[in-house]
């Protein structure tokens, strides 16, 4: 399995590529330049993408989903639960559940503003139920995991690597370290999903902001 991490403004998005080639996230708006470059470097070509997984509704993880899908070719997968604000275009901003997380939701709020998103039809719509991705050549699952948006979604590989979207964060100006999200429209739901991906194996998790980190760091944190 080749997991290949593609900065994209302040996001992370992530390329798997083992029997087939599926893209995590799509980033802040305006940057498939960053994603075409990517490509050519980890030499992908982008038909051979043949899945965009979308963790979570949120401007910083959509916003060049329009670009990519036309672009490559790719199903677009994401939860029932956040489809309706991806198909309308919609702006979401989750409330701050820590002082930090409060004040940096005043400040988002203001760039969400200039910000905008284009709408996006979902191929894919996911319910509570696991997805297996083996259709499209990865080794691994889909979960729910719902907390910080109602409609969050992780990517679960069968060797325990987790790619969480903001389920979790690990980098300043964020948090400091591996931490649970500073925003999330239910803290308490969120934490139920953290049981849930350590009960199914989640052992690397790879957060949509910050850097890689082992989940012991987050349980001996935060549980």
């Amino acid at each position: 399995m080749d997991i290949h991490t593609i900065n994209v403004g302040i996001s992370n998005c992530y390329l798997l590529r083992d029997r087939g080639i599926v893209l995590i996230d799509a980033g802040v708006p305006g940057r498939i330049n960053t994603f075409e470059k990517s490509f050519k470097r980890f030499n992908v070509d982008p038909h051979d993408i043949k899945a965009i997984v979308i963790t979570h509704c949120h401007w910083d993880h959509v916003g060049s989903l329009k670009e990519l899908r036309n672009l490559t070719g790719a199903k677009v997968i994401a939860h029932k639960n956040d489809a309706d604000h991806l198909e309308k275009g919609e702006l979401i901003v989750p409330p701050g559940v820590t002082r930090w997380g409060k004040l940096l939701g005043v400040l988002l709020k203001g760039i969400g503003r200039k910000e905008s998103t284009e709408p996006n039809k979902i191929d894919i719509i996911l319910g509570e139920e696991d997805f297996s991705l083996g259709e499209f050549g990865i080794p691994g699952k889909i979960l729910f995991t719902p907390g910080h948006s109602r409609g969050s979604i992780s990517v679960v590989l069968d060797t325990g690597e987790a790619f969480v979207g903001d389920t979790a964060m690990s980098g300043f100006p964020l948090t400091i370290g591996p931490n649970l999200p500073v925003f999330a429209e239910d803290l308490p739901l969120l934490k139920e999903s953290w049981t849930k991906l350590i009960d199914r194996g989640a052992k690397m998790i790879y957060p949509g902001h910050g850097k890689p980190f082992p989940i012991e760091k987050l349980i001996n944190r935060c549980f």
